[in-house]
């Protein structure tokens, strides 16, 4: 019996290894036969793959450049954000410690992330866990837009601080673009993003796009490498950070000009508006805002940037005529008299009219009543025969250069060149006051800034410096043309007409006049056009000019459109905000003028003090204020019995007064200053109510 039993246990084990050897050579075989297919038949097929996959090369996207204010200040860059995500099957995720913790965590979601009450985040959390096990997702979305700070927060929140295989609470980084100042020119600045065009971010808008190259850089590249233990992505052209843009914005006027526009624009119900102010010796672009009507709300938001957006300036440009004029000497005497009247039909075409009745005025005062029919008489005197010549002289005093001032979307002027007949001439006597036109509004502020500069026509500039790891390059002031508008004696000329607008006796601009900043410049109306015509319940309304006039440090340029309400022309509007303007540029001392109210020079003038019935003022005064002295009024003795009307000589009238009220007696007086003499006189017995008059003196 024992025997049989080991036979059996022989057999048993003999079968096993049988068994075991069966399976090893059949997985010898496989082997083999997989080796021979890989390394001999398919041999070609596997090193094809080889090297497609070690010729993958993948881009490295470059850190962009960031955008700088003029002192610096950092008005666009990038920055790190998270989106914060949930795995619901993660290992050590434990849905009873979820719902353990669930109202705790959910009222500090509501209180730092309030997208949802306290109420919300705990359906919107527990939601997931109504589904089998095999269907909860593995990036359940919890927050976007994240800070670093806020990150680290959420991670101190009950349930969320304990490990990430028990909480399935993750962290996905992503870079975005980050302005500081929100939309503070935002349009200027401009926007980043992808296209279809280019991979990657890209500028799509203002600096952003203009400048993308700079501030873009260059895109590195990897390669495979096969190393001992795996295949890596290896480092083959490092990626090249793209270069800072440091601009001319200056923050606190970009801020002012952006303010001082918002509030006229609400004042006046108008559809959208614009400001430029420019630096007049550079060509800075210091502030430049453009705001419209919020179609979602109410007020005003950054919108189109129409500043180098082509529209018929209107009487602005009358500017440019009238410097053309006295340069080529098409007229040379200023008290010239010109006939306007009713109005005036050159060329047999419509007749010319002006808003205001004049039946002629001087050379001089064209520009400063606004007279199409003046501005016209005089330039047909020159280009009647050849009106196409018009459009050469501009062309050559540079104006219809581009600029390049680095904001997207530039264009130059429209001035055709007419034909000499009578549709050409007709044309011309409407292009010399603003019609028939599409100019930027920056070029008109080009213009008048030329004239503030003695004639130099500095390019207007949004970019002043580049910094890449090459070093920095300090972009040169630029100019328009040969670089000069005009002679310095026709700009001093115009400077004085430009001022006339605003301070003489019969300016368009009169309504700007102010008793702290000499202002300059000229108002502009013009219909706009809508289905091919002209709408004549629709203007746009400007004002372009530069301040302080008798020595100009800037220039500016203002355009509403459409107001509706509150507004009695171009000065009550666009005129306002550049008066608003260069009075809080003054109030803070950017004029080169002092914002406190000190003498440069410490004063040794004593200040005197009138008499005081209690303590000496003067006393006090000196040893708190530092005063070299004080000339004093002594308050005169009462007599010890207070009969009679006191003696009240020497004292302020607001303590003269209290003391003959409190006797009972009525108190008249005239003059200013103290007390110098009173009637009846100190000592008089007399009754209540009997009237003292009091002399005042200084």
């Amino acid at each position: 019996m024992a025997k049989q039993n080991q036979d059996n246990n022989r057999t048993s084990i003999l079968l096993r290894y049988i068994i075991i050897v069966a399976g090893i050579l059949y997985l010898s075989v496989r082997i083999v036969n997989c080796l021979s297919n890989n390394c001999i038949v398919d041999a070609d097929k596997w090193n094809a793959r080889f090297s497609e996959e070690m010729a993958t090369v993948t881009e490295i996207i470059p850190q962009r450049g960031k955008i700088l204010a003029s002192d610096g200040q950092v008005l666009s860059t990038n920055l790190n954000f998270y989106t914060a995500r949930m795995d619901y099957r993660a290992e050590g995720f434990r849905p009873d410690s979820l719902k353990a913790h669930i109202k705790s965590l959910s009222a500090l979601m509501a209180e730092n992330f309030p997208t949802r009450n306290a109420a919300e985040w705990e359906k919107y959390l527990l939601a997931p866990l109504q589904k089998p096990l095999n269907k909860r997702p593995r990036a359940y979305l919890i927050q976007q837009g994240l800070s670093h700070s806020d990150m680290e927060l959420m991670r101190t929140f009950p349930f969320f601080k304990k490990a990430r295989n028990r909480t399935g609470l993750h962290f996905e980084k992503y870079m975005r673009r980050f302005n500081p100042y929100g939309d503070m020119a935002r349009r200027s600045i401009g926007r980043v993003g992808e296209s279809e065009k280019f991979i990657g971010i890209h500028g799509i808008s203002g600096l952003e796009c203009a400048l993308d190259s700079i501030l873009y850089g260059k895109v590195g590249y990897t390669k495979r490498v096969n190393l001992t233990k795996k295949i890596v992505d290896w480092t083959d052209t490092p990626a090249i950070p793209g270069g800072d843009i440091v601009t001319t914005i200056d923050i606190a006027m970009q801020d002012i000009v952006e303010s001082e526009l918002n509030n006229v624009l609400d004042s006046c119900g108008a559809d959208w508006g614009l400001a430029i102010l420019m630096d007049v010796k550079t060509g800075d672009i210091k502030a430049i805002s453009n705001l419209e009507r919020n179609p979602y709300g109410p007020g005003y938001i950054e919108a189109l940037n129409r500043a180098v957006t082509g529209y018929e300036p209107g009487s602005v440009i009358k500017t440019l005529s009238m410097m053309i004029a006295l340069e080529d000497g098409i007229v040379t005497d200023l008290d010239e008299v010109l006939e306007t009247g009713h109005g005036w039909a050159y060329a047999g075409g419509r007749p010319i009219t002006d808003s205001h009745y004049t039946a002629a005025l001087r050379v001089g005062e064209v520009i400063e009543q606004s007279s199409n029919i003046g501005m016209a008489r005089i330039i047909t005197r020159r280009y009647n025969d050849n009106p196409g010549a018009f459009y050469s002289r501009i062309k050559s005093t540079g104006f219809l250069d581009p600029m390049h001032t680095g904001i997207a979307g530039e264009r130059p002027p429209r001035i055709d060149s007419v034909a000499s007949n009578r549709g050409g001439r007709i044309a011309l006597s409407r292009q010399c006051y603003g019609y028939a036109t599409e100019i930027p509004p920056i070029y008109t502020l080009a213009l008048y800034n030329a004239i503030a500069n003695n004639g130099e026509f500095v390019s207007p500039r949004l970019v002043k410096k580049i910094i890449s790891e090459h070093g920095d390059s300090i972009l040169p002031v630029t100019y328009m043309g040969s670089g000069r508008a005009c002679s310095p004696k026709t700009a001093e000329t115009m400077r004085k007409m430009l001022t006339s607008v605003v301070w003489g006796d019969h300016g368009t601009g009169r309504f700007l006049r102010n008793d702290r900043v000499r202002i300059a410049g000229k108002t502009g109306t013009c219909y706009m056009i809508e289905n091919g015509q002209y709408n004549t319940s629709k203007k746009r309304l400007a004002f372009c000019g530069f301040f302080p006039a008798e020595s100009p440090r800037y220039s500016c340029m203002v355009l509403t459109c459409h107001p509706t309400k509150n507004f009695f022309g171009a000065a009550t509007t666009s005129g306002q905000v550049l008066r608003n303007v260069a009075l809080k540029l003054y109030s803070r001392g950017l004029l080169d003028n002092k914002s406190e109210y000190r003498s440069e020079i410490p004063s040794t003038d004593a200040p005197t003090f009138f008499a005081h019935v209690g303590s000496d003022p003067a006393v006090s005064a000196r040893s708190k204020f530092a005063l070299p002295g004080a000339k004093r009024m002594k308050a005169p003795a009462q007599k010890p019995s207070g009969k009679g009307i006191p003696d009240v000589r020497h004292l302020n009238i607001r303590e003269a007064i209290a003391a003959l009220e409190e006797k009972g007696f009525d108190v008249t007086f005239s003059g200013t200053g103290y007390v110098a003499s009173q009637t009846p006189s100190a000592g008089t017995i007399a009754a209540k109510g009997t009237k003292v008059h009091l002399r005042l003196s200084r």
